[in-house]
């Protein structure tokens, strides 16, 4: 089913940032130039340098800044991000231009045409402009998305992308428990979980090196197996994830009716 819009304008894009100074003003402007955008919504998580006063310079009433008391971690920064967010679509948008603003409309397409319910935007599908960076973190990737893969029975290529789209009713009710860069293990298994239309879709990655300040590291890659054990085998049982997944069925199927 087509998803019905007052406009083309329909996206919030949710942007968490901690110390990202040097290229979130920047991101910014890129993303305000994309006609799908309704409106941003940047969660400061607890920076310390002047990542909030570089914000405020972009003069646009479609940016909302909200500020964590403290550094939480991506994943509750983005949990904050739905809930302020009022678009129809809600899109992740990294702060530091590892990804290109500009390919948002490829991402979110398959929503407005109705359709996917999600997608996400993979580095791997078909090799696109792709920075040289770490074997390693490629390797790492590859693996996260198997181990994924044999318990969502998802033929996915790149759960760990940071370009995640989704209709907003997907995530509204969605809870979130992991910490740190956890969500895109615990997003992945909520939304295989559910009768979900879920697309793929290449974009480009801009990596970053730890010198030009990439946050994400071995400690993150260990807790992301824990990650995919714990919400794939374990928590989807509880009643909370009972829940959610009950009410997403219930607007999917009569959404499609």
């Amino acid at each position: 089913m087509p998803l019905t819009v007052a406009s083309t304008a329909c996206v919030s894009v949710l942007i968490p940032a901690y110390n990202e100074e040097g290229t979130i003003e920047q991101v910014l402007r890129k993303v305000l130039a994309q006609p799908v955008v309704k409106e941003v919504v940047v969660v400061d998580d607890g920076s310390r340098d002047k990542t909030v006063e570089n914000v405020q310079k972009v003069e646009d009433s479609r940016v909302r800044l909200v500020r964590q008391p403290s550094n939480q971690g991506k994943t509750a920064a983005i949990a904050r991000a739905i809930q302020e967010a009022t678009g129809e679509i809600l899109i992740v948008q990294d702060a530091d231009l590892e990804y290109d603003p500009s390919e948002i409309p490829v991402v979110v397409a398959p929503i407005l045409e109705g359709h996917a319910d999600v997608v996400y935007g993979s580095r791997f599908l078909v090799r696109r402009a792709a920075r040289v960076v770490y074997f390693y973190h490629y390797l790492a990737n590859r693996f996260l998305t198997t181990l994924s893969n044999l318990l969502t029975n998802l033929n996915m290529t790149d759960v760990e992308t940071g370009y995640k789209a989704f209709r907003a009713e997907v995530l509204k009710g969605m809870p979130f428990k992991s910490s740190g860069f956890g969500m895109e293990i615990e997003v992945t298994a909520s939304i295989a979980q559910l009768p979900l239309r879920i697309y793929e879709v290449p974009i480009s990655y801009y990596g970053r090196t730890y010198d030009e300040g990439k946050k994400i590291g071995m400690r993150d890659g260990i807790a992301a197996i824990g990650y995919i054990l714990w919400f794939n085998v374990i928590e989807r049982h509880s009643a909370e994830r009972r829940a959610f997944r009950d009410g997403v069925s219930r607007f999917i199927d009569s959404g499609r009716s």
